[in-house]
């Protein structure tokens, strides 16, 4: 089984924002069939980039008011997070290189 990836808006601040390493959110909901279908990537980037990066997969559902925050009007969106900062985002289902990509930049 993966690992727990969930973050909450009262966790956001200390596991993405004051990160010492990039960090991917994944904001998703359990309707869409998009965000299922990158599932396995993002977990899979999870454990592959353990100690470079961090990954985490936000329910906008339940945190409406950071995916509002952070403008996020259609889901899936991958949002790389620095130094407190958000440095890149992509919108839509990826192939998992393409989000690796994101990553990658970041760090």
């Amino acid at each position: 089984m993966a690992t727990n990836l969930a973050v909450t808006s009262s966790e956001f601040e200390q596991n993405v924002l004051k990160s010492d390493v990039p960090v991917l959110v994944d904001f998703w909901a359990e309707w869409c069939g998009p965000c299922k279908a990158i599932g396995p990537s993002i977990e899979a980037l999870a454990t592959e980039y353990a100690g470079k990066a961090k990954v985490y997969k936000l329910d906008v559902d339940a945190e409406g008011e950071l995916a509002m925050q952070y403008g996020v009007m259609s889901i899936p969106a991958l949002l790389v997070f620095k130094d407190g900062k958000e440095v890149d985002r992509m919108v839509g289902a990826a192939p998992k290189a393409q989000i690796a990509a994101l990553i990658d930049r970041a760090i």
